[in-house]
C-alpha cells in the first residue's frame, strides 16, 4: 500500500528532477495514468499534485506537439474528473421531465414524507405551531 506521504515525495521528486530524458509534464501525466489504477494511489496523485497541475501538463504536451502523451493525459483529466462527480453523487445523467422515472427517484429521496389521512392526537396546540 502507497502512502500518501511516498507519493508526496516521488512526485516532488519528478517535479525538481535535472535529467532531460524525459520532460516533466510527461512525468506528470504517466503518475496520472497509472495512478487511475488505484484509488488510494489516484487520491494521492491529486492530493499531491492536482488536477490543475495535470491540466498544465496536458498543454505543455499539446505546445511540444506530443500530441500521444497529451492524449493520455486529456483522458486522465477526464477520469479524475469523472471521479470527482461521482464522489459528489453526481451522476451526469437526467431523466426525462415527468417520466416513469421521476415518481421512483423522488419517492426515493424523501421516503419521510407524511401521508394524508394520518391522525393526530389533539394536544391543544395552536395549529400554526
Amino acid at each position: 500500500m502507497v502512502s500518501t506521504t511516498a507519493v508526496k515525495r516521488a512526485l516532488a521528486a519528478l517535479a525538481t528532477r535535472t535529467d532531460t530524458a524525459r520532460r516533466p509534464y510527461v512525468a506528470v501525466i504517466d503518475e496520472a495514468d497509472a495512478a487511475r489504477a488505484d484509488v488510494r494511489r489516484a487520491a494521492g496523485f491529486v492530493d499531491a499534485v492536482g488536477l490543475d497541475r495535470l491540466a498544465e501538463a496536458v498543454a505543455a504536451a499539446d505546445r511540444a506537439g506530443d500530441e500521444a502523451i497529451a492524449s493520455r493525459g486529456r483522458e486522465a483529466l477526464d477520469a479524475y474528473r469523472a471521479f470527482r462527480r461521482a464522489a459528489a453523487g453526481d451522476t451526469g445523467e437526467e431523466s426525462d421531465a415527468g417520466g416513469a422515472g421521476d415518481a421512483h427517484d423522488s419517492a426515493d429521496r424523501d421516503h419521510f414524507r407524511s401521508g394524508p389521512g394520518i391522525p393526530k392526537p389533539d394536544t391543544g396546540q395552536d395549529a400554526d405551531r
